[in-house]
């Protein structure tokens, strides 16, 4: 401890910042909140407005459990704060399917059977719809490499990977996504 800071009792004294409003567009809704302003766009997700698929893993942006699209794009969602993606499209596991009709993607990994755990499927499909729509599909090597941010503990990659190629084939052909 230096003399410039507080000690640790004095810094647990502090009080908490004021709540500030934060709409967030999530799976084409919007969302009025009242958010401390450290929180994440996973915690929002996770504990305000109950939306559970988008799982929280190392907290650091280094496994990808917390993946969700923010206008198309993959993003971490542990990463950013929920108070600076306002006005941005959020969409997490739980949009991606239409009714009751899965994404491709979604009944490809049933299919190929690419969970094992499940812990990081969110993740691993909120990535892989990005891979498919940014046109880095074309190969399993594109796909491993263009996926490589999205850690499975249970090493299903060859079963992610094949379940993301028969997606591709699916929504390239335009029967689907």
């Amino acid at each position: 401890m230096t003399a410039a800071e507080p000690p640790a009792a004095a810094q647990a004294n502090e009080p908490s910042p004021a709540a500030i409003a934060v709409v967030l567009r999530i799976n084409g809704a919007d969302h009025q909140l009242a958010l401390d302003p450290r929180t994440t766009l996973l915690d929002a997700l996770r504990e305000h407005l109950s939306l559970t698929g988008t799982k929280k893993g190392c907290g650091l942006g280094q496994c990808g459990a917390c993946t969700v699209l923010m206008d198309g794009k993959r993003v971490k969602s542990c990463l950013l704060l929920a108070a600076l993606v306002g006005g941005r499209e959020i969409m997490t596991i739980e949009g991606l399917t239409q009714g009751e009709q899965l994404h491709p993607l979604q009944a490809a990994f049933i299919e190929r059977d690419a969970l094992q755990c499940g812990y990081c499927t969110p993740g691993q499909i909120m990535a892989g719809v990005a891979c498919i729509s940014e046109g880095h599909a074309g190969s399993a090597q594109e796909i491993r490499e263009w996926m490589s941010g999205n850690l499975c503990r249970c090493g299903a990659y060859d079963h992610i990977v094949a379940a993301i190629q028969d997606a591709a084939r699916i929504v390239g052909s335009g029967r689907g996504g």
